[in-house]
């Protein structure tokens, strides 16, 4: 007798209920255009606004380094991304357009100074684009933002004393690295004969101004002086330098108590952060418009005591680092030997590589110069 095992075989059958897919309404070929200039507006602004931005060399004061038609990359993250001060503007646009009739900002609402961590501090011989400092002058009522961006070479750092001696620039006592492609200008006597204006563009060199019938004030580039010396026609060059104890009303800080001038200057320490001066006669007339205009304190005079927001003050602690910038072409420059110092707050960045740069007075095909582009700045 055998045994018969049936198996039985369950079968569990689930049942689901399919959830219909809800369908997203298409975008329009409008609104996907739209959304699409919007994230390239917001990425635009981000990499414009912490990383780098675009400047374009508009005068001649940094020539032979920088020429005049350069387009520069300027690296924010070197000295760290600095706060908007006006956040309310519109990007990617100068500060008044159409003659400067309309603002393009609204200054109702002003941020403090605020910088993110930055990969260095600015040095020595860094070229940094930064707000002309001269604008906060209150004739001016611009915010620290929406000054003009200026460009020119650090030539001093906070606590550092400088003095210039007959053009050249010392530092705490030791003369500086000039520039390699510094400029400076020349009283030039020739013989009667007139100079070939073809020379003068081949050489790169500007005239001035006529003095007389056969001499002239030139800015001559230090790589072509000795060609152009070698002429027939060039009886002398000599370099033009202002003489020491001449006065300049023009030049910082503007009082004859310091009988200073472009050439001949100083010494003048650059205030730090945390530094204390005593306050008199003297370190007033220097630091007054750091103390005033930059730290925001009201500064007062009455009978020979200085009062600093209503107090009686005898010394004075900068809150900021302040640096000092010149043009390398030291006579067709204006800058800090004319308007002082620059606070921190007015730095914008380093310069690093020229991507483009233009003549103008080339010809169509050979406006771009093509030695310049991707270049980088030294």
């Amino acid at each position: 007798m055998s045994n018969h095992y049936t198996t039985y075989i369950m079968n569990w059958k689930f049942h689901f209920k399919k959830k219909q897919a809800v369908e997203k309404p298409k975008k329009s070929r409008t609104r996907e255009w739209l959304d699409a200039v919007l994230f390239a507006l917001v990425v635009s602004t981000i990499f414009r606004g912490l990383l780098f931005s675009a400047y374009a060399i508009p005068s001649g004061s940094m020539e032979g380094t920088l020429l005049t038609g350069d387009y520069l990359f300027v690296s924010k993250i070197s000295y760290g991304p600095r706060r908007a001060f006006t956040p309310v503007q519109i990007p990617f646009t100068e500060p008044t357009i159409f003659s400067g009739k309309i603002k393009t900002y609204w200054d109702g609402i002003q941020l403090s100074y605020f910088r993110l961590p930055g990969l260095s501090e600015p040095k020595k011989g860094d070229i940094i684009v930064f707000n002309k400092p001269e604008e906060a002058d209150p004739s001016y009522n611009l915010p620290i933002d929406m000054r003009t961006s200026l460009i020119k070479r650090c030539q001093a750092t906070p606590g550092d004393i400088l003095t210039i001696q007959n053009g050249q620039v010392f530092i705490n006592g030791q003369k500086a690295t000039n520039a390699p492609k510094a400029q400076t200008s020349y009283n030039v006597v020739t013989d009667d004969n007139a100079i070939n204006p073809q020379v003068l563009q081949d050489l790169k060199i500007e005239v001035l101004q006529q003095l007389t019938a056969n001499s002239y004030a030139m800015i001559i580039p230090a790589d072509n002086l000795n060609t152009f010396k070698s002429y027939s026609n060039i009886k002398s060059v000599t370099p033009v330098v202002e003489p020491a104890d001449s006065y300049d009303e023009m030049v910082f800080p503007h009082n004859e108590k310091f009988k200073w001038n472009q050439d001949n200057f100083g010494p003048l320490m650059m205030p730090k952060r945390g530094m204390t001066i005593p306050i008199n006669d003297s370190t007033l007339i220097l630091y007054r418009r750091a103390i005033e205009l930059y730290e925001n304190n009201k500064v007062q005079t009455q009978n020979h005591t200085v009062l600093i927001n209503g107090k009686p003050a005898t010394a004075y602690t900068f809150k900021m680092n302040y640096y000092w910038m010149m043009g390398d072409n030291r006579h067709n420059s204006l800058d800090s030997r004319f308007w002082g110092y620059v606070p921190e707050d007015h730095i914008v960045g380093k310069a690093m590589i020229t991507w483009m740069s233009t003549d103008s007075t080339g010809t169509f095909l050979d406006k771009i110069r093509w030695n310049r582009i991707l270049k980088p700045i030294r």
